[in-house]
């Protein structure tokens, strides 16, 4: 019986194809072309003598042949990348290219400038700094440290809890704070309703039960922004609302719950030297926060 020969690396487009579910998004992860996207998928297919996906009006979706080899696709992934973490995490040199992800506001306020003093006493290294909601994988190096509001619970990540950030309702300087309790009359600026049921956005509708919801965001920083224009209040970071301008704190009696901030980074690069340069940096800087 003959084995069956493909390209390895089109497993690779198999895996962002059936995450992503269109070939736009897809080619946009791996970085390559829709078209290559499409006759590299075609050649795997071809090659295994079977059809993986169903192509519909909404995008690709699995068939059954493609769902049995999906786990074995995403072992060889694994695998895959454990050996350049394993060559990766002997690098002893100052120099390289290190991703982190963090939330948009924590990003903006907390860790830039904590990385423009990096970067300048280590010109060898370059930062990529990705900002949003979503959780990045460290064990497929999406991401090399990531800063989040939740503890890991990824096998074979490192993690420590770096800080505690404080929350309060802010709004703009010249609206007539409520009354805990009430809220009549007033309106609230709140995460998206994907996020309802965050402690913060929970706490604010409890104590402002009458206030309207006219606004929902997943981005902090846009939370912020609305404030300043007077369109509502909201629960922000004290980082980010007690530095934009023209907001100020309004107490209802009771403090909105704080958020552990933790970091974690895979075990196969805690030995990476601009890795831990970068931790070192990081921690010392924000110890005292």
């Amino acid at each position: 019986m003959n084995e069956m020969t493909f390209d390895w690396s089109d497993v690779r487009i198999f895996l962002a194809i059936a995450r992503c579910g269109t070939l736009g998004a897809a080619a946009k992860r791996v970085g390559q072309t829709q078209p290559t996207m499409g006759r590299r998928l075609r050649a795997l297919e071809e090659a295994l003598g079977h059809t993986l996906f169903q192509r519909t009006s909404d995008g690709f979706v699995l068939t059954d042949d493609g769902a049995v080899v999906l786990s074995y696709a995403e072992r060889m992934e694994e695998e895959a990348l454990g050996f350049t973490r394993a060559l990766t995490g002997k690098e002893t040199q100052l120099t390289g290219l290190l991703r982190v992800s963090s939330s948009d506001w924590f990003g903006m306020h907390i860790l830039t400038p904590v990385f423009a003093r990096f970067l300048a006493k280590h010109p060898g290294i370059s930062l990529e700094l990705v900002t949003d909601s979503r959780l990045y994988n460290l064990a497929r190096r999406e991401a090399d440290l990531v800063f989040r509001i939740t503890p890991f619970d990824e096998p074979d990540v490192i993690q420590r809890k770096l800080m505690h950030i404080d929350y309060a309702l802010y709004g703009h300087v010249d609206l007539i704070p409520p009354s805990c309790g009430e809220g009549d009359g007033h309106k609230l600026i709140s995460m998206d309703s994907a996020f309802g049921s965050l402690p913060d956005v929970e706490w604010v509708k409890r104590m402002l039960p009458k206030a309207k919801i006219v606004f929902g965001s997943n981005n902090r920083g846009v939370q912020a922004r609305m404030c300043v224009e007077g369109s509502g209040f909201a629960v922000l970071p004290c980082p980010l609302g007690d530095a934009t301008p023209g907001l100020r704190r309004i107490d209802l009696g009771e403090a909105p719950p704080g958020r552990d901030v933790w970091l974690g980074y895979h075990r196969d690069l805690r030995r990476v030297a601009r890795l831990r340069a970068l931790l070192d940096a990081t921690i010392e800087a924000l110890a005292s926060v």
